[in-house]
C-alpha cells in the first residue's frame, strides 16, 4: 500500500524494516478505541544490536545514541505500519513518546537524544506529529543498548 506517509518516508530516505517481533513475554503493540500503544522499541537493525554501553562511561557518545535514536523511531514507525494494517495515512495523531538513554547519572542531555525520534515524527506526520514527550537516563537497557522509545498514536 503506497499513500500519503509513505511517499513522506521514501522522500525523506526512510526504508522501513519489518516489525520487530517482541524479545519476551508481550506483544508489540495494542490497540484500544482509536489508540495504538507501542511496546518499547530498541535499535534493530536485521535483529541485532549494533551499538552497546552508555554514555559518560567512555563507550559511547551522545551522538552514537542519536543514531540509534533514530533507529528506535524507524522501528517505532515499522510497528506503527503493522498496527494499521500498512496504511500509515490511519495515523491521525502521535500522542506521546517516551524515551529512555543509556547513560552516567552525570549526562543530563537525554531529551537532545530523543529529539531525534521527535523530529522525525513530525517530519513524517507534519503538525500530526506533534506529541507529548518524556526523556529520561538509566543505567541499562535491554541488551545493552544505548536508547529504547515507545509511543501511543491515535488512528483513525
Amino acid at each position: 500500500m503506497s499513500g500519503n506517509i509513505d511517499k513522506r518516508l521514501a522522500e525523506l530516505g526512510v526504508t522501513l524494516p519489518d516489525a520487530p517481533a517482541p524479545a519476551a513475554n508481550y506483544v508489540p503493540y495494542v490497540i484500544s478505541g482509536n489508540l495504538v500503544f507501542i511496546s518499547g522499541q530498541v535499535p534493530l537493525v536485521d535483529g541485532k544490536i549494533e551499538k552497546t554501553g552508555a554514555i559518560g562511561d567512555g563507550t559511547m557518545t551522545q551522538e552514537d545514541a542519536e543514531g540509534e535514536a533514530r533507529k528506535c523511531a524507524i522501528n517505532l514507525l515499522a510497528q506503527l505500519k503493522a498496527a494499521t494494517g500498512g496504511d500509515l495515512d490511519r495515523v491521525t495523531r502521535v500522542v506521546k513518546l517516551g524515551g529512555f538513554v543509556s547513560c552516567t547519572s552525570d549526562f543530563s542531555a537525554q531529551p537532545l537524544v530523543i529529539n531525534i525520534a521527535s523530529n522525525m515524527m513530525v517530519d513524517v506526520f507534519g503538525e500530526l506529529g506533534r506529541h507529548a514527550r518524556f526523556a529520561v537516563g538509566t543505567n541499562a537497557l535491554p541488551l545493552g543498548c544505548l536508547v529504547e522509545i515507545e509511543g501511543i498514536f491515535e488512528i483513525a
